[in-house]
């Protein structure tokens, strides 16, 4: 079959394009374990040697801000359709080059984690993740909601390369209860050519960052939140239960709203009967004295619809408060509704809500405003938030010795 000439042309340069990229590939991949899986033992440090940077770069802790000083170092680990999984490599902090065409740009094609790395309190030697496996299980379910692969993955090979990352970055992790190292595992499609279709190109990598207390005032500072607004951030058949960049840039419009109008953050609803879901980036928790028996109930949004973030710290506290086996405290897993936490509060049976998430551990609720009326807790900053706060806190700063969820970093 005989082509036209410029469609001849357009074969020919598209065949050249694909055998450079292959090429290329090939060239870049060559430390690929015969499994073609993650592997530590082929990881290679490319150390920064600018040991200047340190000091010019990191304030006093005091001064830090989240998200704005990033580490010496990152890891990048590469993969394509054709050799898999490249050999991980550390590296210098550095830009990334990538094509403008970059799926990841155009279609949302990337996810990411937030993590951290504690020094403890006691030992600042002692390095210490807080559940990373749930993490790293995390983020390979975000990669296959976006038809990314991930059987290649194993979490504990994943997690040593990061605790290398974090080893040659000790100096970066703040001392004392409140500061940490805070890591961000991303994936984005660096696939190079337009079409809605799933990557043939990836980049997983992970930067991190020093960060201060969620409250740098000390002590807990209530937030105020707001739920009037047309948005909504989640619903069952989509992306809510996945950490994605899609699930977080349609929100920055109401909290920019929100803030305008003195509130800290938004309380996130759904459906006719204005079901609570989560607020701001947070999964959130109600304390309330059930109307018919008198039970003090500990309440929270579940998983099983698909448009909650399944939180590493929303579990933590499930298995802690169960553990407890406190009398007269039921766990509950359901929707609250608005007019159900109005209720409550107009009959005193509101006692306490927080936020529970990475950065703040749990954020106490001061007041929640729905249709135009300010609902108030009983006791504001309760007891039982405190109590969970201290005690997660004690568990990732090392105080509780050998405890499980507390993983040391060799």
């Amino acid at each position: 079959m005989a082509f036209p000439v410029g469609k001849r042309k357009y074969i020919m340069s598209y065949l050249r394009r694909s055998l450079t990229s292959s090429i290329s590939v090939q060239k870049n991949c060559i430390h690929v374990n015969s499994r073609r899986w993650i592997s530590s033992s082929k990881l290679i440090i490319e150390p920064n040697h600018d040991e200047s940077r340190f000091a010019n770069t990191m304030p006093s802790k005091e001064d830090l801000k989240f998200g704005t000083i990033f580490s010496n170092h990152m890891l990048m680990i590469e993969w394509h359709r054709e050799t898999k999984w490249c050999a991980p490599k550390i590296v210098p902090f550095q830009d990334l080059k990538l094509s403008p065409a970059a799926t990841s740009l155009h279609y949302g094609l990337e996810c990411f984690e937030g993590m951290k790395a504690y020094k403890s309190l006691s030992d600042p030697d002692n390095l210490l993740l807080f559940r990373p496996d749930l993490n790293i299980q995390r983020l390979k379910n975000s990669m296959n909601r976006l038809q990314m692969p991930t059987e290649d993955i194993d979490a504990s090979e994943l997690i040593s390369c990061i605790t290398k990352l974090i080893r040659l970055d000790q100096d970066w992790i703040p001392h004392g209860e409140g500061y940490s190292l805070y890591l961000r595992p991303t994936v984005i499609s660096t696939h190079p050519y337009l079409g809605v279709a799933k990557a043939e190109n990836l980049l997983l990598y992970v930067i991190t960052s020093p960060v201060g207390p969620y409250y740098a005032a000390g002590g807990f500072q209530p937030v105020k939140l707001t739920c009037d607004t047309r948005d909504v951030r989640a619903w069952p058949g989509g992306t809510g239960a996945n950490k994605i960049g899609g699930n977080y840039g349609p929100t920055i419009q109401a909290s920019s709203e929100a803030a305008k109008k003195g509130f800290d953050q938004v309380l996130w609803l759904y459906g006719d009967k204005d079901e609570v879901t989560e607020v701001g980036s947070m999964n959130i928790f109600f304390l309330l004295k059930n109307k018919e028996t008198g039970t003090t109930e500990l309440i929270t949004p579940p998983l099983d619809r698909g448009d909650i973030l399944p939180g590493v710290t929303r579990r933590s506290i499930l298995e802690l408060t169960k553990s407890w086996n406190k009398k007269g405290l039921e766990i509950v897993e359901r929707f609250p509704t608005m007019p159900e936490i109005r209720e409550a509060a107009n009959e005193g049976r509101f006692i306490e809500a927080f936020g529970a998430g990475t950065a703040a551990v749990v954020s106490p609720i001061a007041c929640i405003q729905y249709k135009g009326e300010l609902i108030l807790p009983t006791d504001g900053v309760g007891d039982l938030t405190k109590q969970i706060y201290n005690e997660i806190t004690s568990i990732q700063y090392g105080e509780v010795e050998g405890h499980e969820w507390s993983v040391k970093i060799p």
